[in-house]
């Protein structure tokens, strides 16, 4: 079974779009319940309305990757916000969602391709390793496919 740890939003692009030049400082918002509105987007997210069919309305990322990647480079002080991901899950392999719908708490997604990490992960983690770490475990893209609420489990 699938649950929500964690949610965030952000109003801003830190990294999208910044290359060449440097990161933006839009913080990355902890809540404890997202509004997704279908085709659309989380409500308050940057990539809300972004575009239309847009296949990051929403992205999952797993915390027992997570948990790996801090135990496996020796970064305890890692925060889950670095990732800029929107809903951190456990009990999900994101992977195999590519391509299939889903439901969480009722509302339906479309698993569209993996979160490929790029190099602005390095600078988020602080470490040149964590790009090259998350290859293949970046996490989750998809589309919303019915409006609804998510909220954090634990």
């Amino acid at each position: 079974m699938i649950r929500i740890h964690h949610l965030f939003v952000s109003p801003g692009h830190n990294y999208f779009g910044h290359h060449g030049g440097p990161p933006g400082e839009h913080p990355i918002v902890e809540v404890d319940r997202v509004e997704c509105v279908a085709g659309r987007g989380i409500v308050g997210d940057r990539f809300f309305d972004f575009k239309e069919d847009y296949k990051g309305q929403i992205t999952f990322f797993s915390l027992e990757v997570f948990d790996a990647l801090r135990r496996d480079l020796v970064l305890p002080d890692a925060l889950p916000a670095a990732t800029r991901r929107n809903v951190f899950v456990v009990g999900a392999d994101l992977n195999a969602l590519v391509g299939r719908e889903f439901e969480l708490q009722g509302v339906r997604f479309a698993g569209v391709e993996e979160c490929r990490p790029c190099y602005w992960m390095n600078h988020a983690f602080g470490d040149e390793r964590v790009e090259q770490w998350l290859k293949g475990r970046g996490g989750l893209r998809c589309q919303i496919l019915n409006d609804g609420v998510l909220a954090r489990e634990d």
